[in-house]
């Protein structure tokens, strides 16, 4: 397996995993109050917003050529990363 390929199933790992968790979300938010409801409304559509940059990354990543990727790889990993980051901090807010 590629490093390419190998990056790839890590990615889409990872947004499957947000998806879960944008899902059970979305369960607590029809459950809660109207005010807590907009609360998780607001988190949950930034979470999406993550969500589908990590998407286009993916998209992007696809698309490359293999030799493209090795150009592109260390700043889609900091990208990632970052993103990363900013997803665990929004869910962070939760608990």
């Amino acid at each position: 397996m590629s490093d390419k390929s190998a990056y790839q199933q890590k990615l889409e790992a990872q947004l499957k995993e947000w998806q879960a968790e944008i899902d059970k979300l979305r369960a607590k938010a029809d459950k809660a109050n109207a005010d807590a409801r907009l609360k998780y409304d607001e988190q949950i559509n930034e979470l999406v917003e993550y969500q589908k940059k990590g998407q286009k990354q993916l998209e992007e990543m696809q698309q490359a050529s293999e030799g493209a990727w090795a150009d592109m790889k260390t700043g889609m990993e900091k990208a990632w990363d970052d993103m990363a980051k900013s997803w665990k901090n929004a869910m962070n807010r939760f608990k």
